[in-house]
C-alpha cells in the first residue's frame, strides 16, 4: 500500500541527465517545462543534472516526497514512460563501485549518499521516493531529445502535475510498484 497522496507535502521534483547525451536530457528538460507551470505551494522543482551530490545535499533540507524524473532505459518503446515506486528496501550499489562519482551517480547512488548523509547528521530522508522515467531511443552525444522522448515531455509534465495534486496519476495501467503510462 503506498503512502498518503502527495497535496500539501513539501515535494521536490528533481530533473536528472546529461543534455550533452541527447534523450539522458530528458529529466532536465521536464524539469525546465514545469518550471513554467503553476506548480502547488509545496512544490519545488530544480535541474539537477548531473550533479547527484548536489541533489543528496539538498534532499538534507527536508522533503517528504522526492520525484525524480530521468531517462530509464527498460526494454520499451523510445518515449515510454514509466511511474517507478523506489523501493527503499533495495541492496546497496555493488561492492566495488566508486562511492562518488559525481557526473555518473545513478538515482540509487543518490539515495544511499543520502542515507548515509541522514545517519550522520540525525536528518530524514524522503518518506517517498518516485521516478518518472522515460525510455530513450539514444543517448549518443549529441543536444536534443529525439522525437519520440521530445513527444513525451508534455505527457511527463502533466503525469507529474496530477501526482502533485492529486497523489496518483489517473492513467497508471497497472497496480504494481512500477507501471509503464
Amino acid at each position: 500500500m503506498s503512502p498518503s497522496p502527495l497535496p500539501g507535502l513539501r515535494t521536490l521534483v528533481a530533473g536528472i541527465g546529461n543534455i550533452f547525451l541527447g534523450d539522458d536530457g530528458f529529466g532536465v528538460e521536464t524539469a525546465r517545462r514545469l518550471a513554467e507551470r503553476d506548480l502547488p505551494g509545496h512544490t519545488e522543482v530544480v535541474d539537477i543534472g548531473v550533479r547527484g551530490v548536489h541533489l543528496a545535499y539538498q534532499l538534507l533540507d527536508g522533503y517528504d516526497t522526492l520525484v525524480l524524473v530521468d531517462a530509464t532505459a527498460r526494454g520499451e518503446a523510445p518515449g515510454t514512460l514509466y511511474m517507478i515506486e523506489h523501493d527503499d528496501t533495495a541492496p546497496d550499489p555493488s561492492p566495488g563501485t566508486p562511492a562518488l562519482d559525481g557526473h555518473r551517480m545513478t538515482p540509487d547512488t543518490v539515495l544511499a549518499l543520502l542515507h548515509t548523509l541522514c545517519a550522520g547528521t540525525g536528518g530524514d530522508p524522503p518518506r517517498r521516493v518516485l521516478v518518472v522515467g522515460c525510455e530513450p531511443a539514444s543517448v549518443d552525444e549529441r543536444i536534443g531529445l529525439s522525437t519520440p522522448v521530445s513527444a513525451a515531455v508534455p505527457e511527463a509534465v502533466r503525469l507529474i502535475e496530477e501526482l502533485l495534486r492529486n497523489g496518483e496519476p489517473s492513467v497508471a495501467r497497472a497496480s504494481t510498484a512500477e507501471a509503464p503510462t
